[in-house]
């Protein structure tokens, strides 16, 4: 956590912010260890570039700051609402000039918070403070990796363990519930990185879809799209099978998006623009003729968040580096059809992109899984 600091103080400096201002969530918790859930009372972390940490929260959760690593100034309050605002003022007053440059996460902060902020530090000057968090998280050490390695090989046990019973006739949402079932009993953590989803027939068309009472039958695609947790570390997953006999055009959508899953895997390397491992996935399909049913980016950053920089879309110019974690996710989905996704996890390397993820990536049979 201290060198996490650390480099954070560092961040700040660099683009002349004085404080990060933080919600609860992945990032304070990624920063300090500790574990707050948003509720009806207010909880904000100050994080000074002079090295200073403050936290108010409210009395009931002081109990969560026993045993820390390093120093923090505490505000805490009791239920009553009419004295949360002088608690805000006291901690701002203490810890922040009055005309400071203080950065937020625009995902996270909440109403309640800001309205208390802006009285506490009324000439402080509020910014976007992605960049710096960005910076701060994007490139993972060798203990995430693990971490995100072992999150992957639980959600693949689990999914071998679902589609073992897993058969024609079950629906879209029982298939789900086993999968759940499945992640927690192969260890995942409580929080996952997402519901999963399960869909299938003209249901996978959708790359968004939830699982529905719609019931799996011969000549389906089924489209999985799921992930585990493990001490904070997630994983994203997506593999695509057939149930008996299916079109031949659904088949060879599959093949496409193979190859295009695995042009994106070995294009990637430091250096390269995240753009640039878009656009040779896309090619791919494209040059099939599929370009218009490849409807959204390659993939997306992945760690402590499911979705987290950085974003792997054409426009993107930012340069991969080692220990960046991200998806690599093409798709063709054919409107009332059908469709077929291929996901994996990958960190950068010094040589190139490593898969976090190894499950067979071609389009298999749900038969075949049955053993």
């Amino acid at each position: 956590m201290e060198d996490r600091l650390t480099r954070l103080r560092s961040l700040l400096k660099q683009h002349q912010l004085d404080a990060m201002v933080l919600n609860p969530g992945p990032t304070l918790t990624y920063l300090t260890g500790l574990q707050f859930h948003l509720m009806e009372r207010p909880t904000l972390a100050i994080f000074t570039a002079a090295g200073e940490t403050g936290l108010i929260l409210p009395a009931l959760e002081k109990q969560k700051l026993e045993g820390l690593s390093f120093p923090l100034q505490v505000f805490s309050f009791e239920d009553d609402p009419a004295g949360w605002g002088q608690v805000f003022q006291t901690a701002f007053g203490r810890l922040i000039a009055p005309a400071a440059r203080c950065a937020v996460e625009p995902n996270r902060l909440r109403y309640l918070e800001l309205m208390l902020m802006q009285p506490a530090a009324p000439d402080a000057v509020w910014t976007d403070g992605s960049a710096v968090l960005e910076a701060l998280r994007m490139c993972k050490d060798q203990a995430e990796i693990s971490k995100m390695r072992r999150a992957a090989e639980i959600a693949q046990e689990a999914l071998l363990r679902t589609l073992r019973i897993t058969k024609p006739g079950m629906t879209e949402k029982q298939v789900a519930a086993e999968l759940v079932i499945n992640l927690f009993r192969c260890g995942s953590d409580v929080e996952l990185p997402f519901e999963p989803i399960v869909s299938s027939g003209s249901n996978t068309a959708n790359p968004h879809a939830a699982p529905s009472e719609r019931e799996l039958r011969d000549g389906d695609l089924l489209l999985l799209d799921w992930g585990a947790g493990y001490l904070g570390y997630f994983s994203d997953i997506t593999r695509t099978f057939t149930i008996g006999t299916v079109s031949e055009e659904l088949r060879h959508i599959g093949e496409i998006v193979q190859a295009a899953n695995a042009r994106g895997r070995e294009t990637g390397r430091p250096g390269i623009t995240a753009g640039q491992v878009d656009q040779a996935a896309r090619e791919v399909i494209e040059h099939a003729g599929y370009g218009p049913w490849f409807t959204h980016r390659l993939g997306h950053g992945l760690g402590i968040e499911a979705h987290e920089a950085p974003y792997i879309h054409s426009a993107n110019s930012l340069r991969l580096q080692p220990g960046m974690t991200f998806t690599v996710e093409p798709g063709i989905y054919l409107p009332e059809r059908g469709g077929v996704r291929i996901e994996d996890d990958v960190v950068v390397s010094e040589s190139g992109l490593v898969s976090l993820t190894d499950l067979p990536r071609e389009v298999r049979p749900l038969e075949s899984m049955w053993g």
